[in-house]
């Protein structure tokens, strides 16, 4: 009835109200109620009309989201655990070898059997590699930046990455299965859970059961450009580096929602060693100047860290974003203006998605708050 970890270990967070009990992620049921953990690293749905919950909406009728951090009890929904303000750690050196060290343990502590890794030659995913000694797999449609990088990253690490090739019919075809599984028909959410769930369809087809990723790294390490930028990129709203790493931290549980589901439905559970609770308390401890450098240099601390298993040349490197490194967003694009949905359009590649996974007796899934996000509705 409960997912990631133990009754008692929530029970005793609910009670001294910890948001980091030394777990991966948890939701589901316990004695005082529905909980979901502050990261929302797990999914739950609850279908209050029925008195039912699940993690995945197309289970229930009327799904409806517990929010991260909160306990469902009774008809309401109390925030019992939130994002705590630690103090930065004054010493960069020191807060750099404290984070490898947490890093070195919770790797550690992968269970590696029926694991792979989604291998995209980035720092996050080379770490996993390099520390893991399971197969390594990409995706992405050929020429791509995604597969050229996983290449070059693993003749780096002396190590093989098998390449899943995408095409068009393996993108039309994959399209309806996302949208049931996510709820969501939006352009972005789509295009990354694409090249999820065909990472995790073929891996599941190999006779894996676990996908490891290295979700997590650049909103806990400043990976993203609007942070090194804060304060004057408009996209934030904090006025230091540290604040905004926080802002796109409170994001996470949406982003998650969607990984979970995507990958679940592709017939793998998903293995996140870089949102492990230590690991998530000790990035927020970092100082901007460990997130980002003056030169600009993002996920600073995580890199020096890194290169107690990589070699520079890969905890350095750049890295483009799943959706664009693997052509999937120009692809779908290409697919969307195929189909009359010109670019001129407003939004015209979520009205592509919306047109090719047609009203069926489904559709409510993911209809369930025309808002423009496609998302669910939260218990609030």
């Amino acid at each position: 009835m409960l997912t990631g970890t133990s009754s008692a270990v929530v029970s005793h967070a609910l009670e001294t109200g910890d948001p980091f009990p030394g777990t991966g992620g948890f939701a589901g049921e316990v004695e005082e109620g529905l909980v979901r953990d502050v990261l929302g690293r797990y999914p739950l749905f609850v279908d209050v009309t029925a008195e039912n919950w699940s993690h995945r909406p197309a289970e229930l009728d009327q799904p409806e989201r517990l929010p991260a951090g909160c306990l469902y009890a009774d008809g309401e929904t109390t925030e019992v655990w939130s994002l705590p303000h630690p103090e930065p750690q004054p010493d960069e050196t020191e807060a750099v070898e404290e984070l490898r060290g947490v890093l070195a343990q919770t790797l550690s502590e992968v269970d590696q059997s029926e694991l792979a890794v989604a291998f995209s030659g980035g720092v996050d995913s080379a770490l996993l590699a390099a520390a893991l000694d399971v197969p390594l797999y990409t995706v992405g449609f050929p020429g791509s930046h995604d597969i050229e990088a996983a290449r070059s990253g693993a003749a780096l690490l002396d190590a093989e990455v098998h390449v899943l090739e995408l095409d068009h019919d393996a993108i039309e075809a994959a399209l309806p299965h996302v949208v049931q599984a996510t709820g969501r028909t939006n352009a972005m959410d789509v295009q990354i859970a694409l090249g999820l769930y065909l990472l995790a369809e073929h891996c599941s087809e190999q006779g894996f059961e676990r996908l490891a990723l290295g979700q997590g790294a650049d909103e806990l390490f400043g990976g993203y450009e609007k942070v090194a930028r804060a304060p004057e990129d408009h996209r934030v709203a904090a006025g230091t580096v540290e604040g905004a790493r926080r802002e796109v931290v409170r994001t996470l549980p949406d982003q998650l929602e969607r990984d979970w589901l995507t990958v679940t439905a592709g017939g793998l559970d998903p293995v996140l060693p870089l949102l492990h609770d230590r690991v998530v308390e000790t990035a927020l401890s970092l100082p901007g100047s460990s997130l980002v450098t003056p030169e600009g240099e993002r996920k600073w601390a995580l890199r020096l860290a890194a290169r107690e298993w990589l070699p520079d040349d890969v905890a350095f490197r750049k890295k483009k974003a799943l959706q664009y490194g693997s052509l999937l967003a120009r692809e779908l694009d290409r697919l969307a203006r195929q189909a009359g949905f010109k670019r001129r359009m407003d939004d015209h590649v979520t009205r592509y998605i919306e047109s090719v996974t047609s009203p069926s007796s489904d559709r409510h899934i993911y209809e369930l708050e025309r808002n423009g996000t496609g998302t669910y509705l939260n218990i609030e």
